[in-house]
C-alpha cells in the first residue's frame, strides 16, 4: 500500500521547452523515465510517483515564481551516494548550472548533509542530497 506517498506533483512553467530540457536529463539521471507527453506538458515517473511540468498560460506570467513567497520553497530528491552527488555536480557545472552557496558546497546544509543546490529555469531551488 502506498498510503501517504506522494503519488505525483505538478509544476507550471513558464517556457516548456527550456524546462524539459533541464529537468529531463536530471529526472534521468535519478532514475525517472520519461511518463506523459502532451502539447502544453510533459512528465516522469519513477516508481509510483510523477512529476509533471505544464506550460503556464499568458496571462499568468506576469509574476515570476520567487521560492520565498508562500508556496514552494524548493524540490529536494535522493542521491544514490556522495559520489552521485559529485557527478551531478560535475553535469551541472559542464551545463553551466550555477551552483548555489558554492562557498560552503557540498556542506551548505551542515556538516553532515552532503547536497548540490541549484535552480531550474524559472528559478526553482533543487536540492540533490547524498544518503
Amino acid at each position: 500500500m502506498n498510503r501517504g506517498l506522494l503519488h505525483h506533483l505538478e509544476l507550471y512553467v513558464s517556457n516548456l521547452k527550456q524546462s524539459v530540457q533541464f529537468w529531463g536529463w536530471l529526472l534521468e539521471e535519478l532514475g525517472y523515465v520519461p511518463y506523459q507527453k502532451w502539447e502544453q506538458g510533459q512528465s516522469w515517473k519513477l516508481e509510483d510517483t510523477y512529476l509533471v511540468f505544464v506550460q503556464a498560460e499568458e496571462r499568468f506570467l506576469d509574476i515570476s515564481y520567487h521560492r520565498c513567497r508562500v508556496g514552494l520553497n524548493h524540490l529536494a530528491f535522493h542521491a544514490e551516494s556522495t559520489e552521485h552527488v559529485d557527478q551531478l555536480t560535475q553535469k551541472l557545472k559542464e551545463k553551466q548550472i550555477s551552483v548555489l552557496y558554492s562557498e560552503k558546497h557540498p556542506f551548505a546544509g551542515g556538516e553532515s548533509h552532503y547536497a548540490v543546490y541549484f535552480e531550474d529555469p524559472d528559478r526553482i531551488k533543487v536540492e540533490i542530497v547524498a544518503p
